[in-house]
């Protein structure tokens, strides 16, 4: 069963990685086996230059309100 671990940026977070752009206005969304390895994937990608991680249990929906790029699911 996969996980998904919802990551948030701030005002001065910006990522490109490949053609993907991750930024304030969107979540990015990392598929792993577990909460342990989405959270390690975050900071493998993002170094510490993120805001927030959501294990899935603890994302809540009305939260995209906030992002107006949506979900970006993370290719990695």
């Amino acid at each position: 069963m996969t996980h998904k671990t919802y990551i948030t940026f701030g005002q001065g977070h910006h990522h490109t990685i490949g053609e993907q752009i991750f930024d304030k206005d969107c979540v990015a969304v990392i598929e792993s086996e577990g909460p342990k390895q989405g959270r390690e994937k975050a900071f493998e990608m993002f170094d510490k230059y993120f805001c927030f991680e959501y294990p899935q249990a603890y994302w809540n929906e009305s939260k995209l309100r906030y992002f107006p790029r949506g979900y970006i699911e993370v290719k990695a």
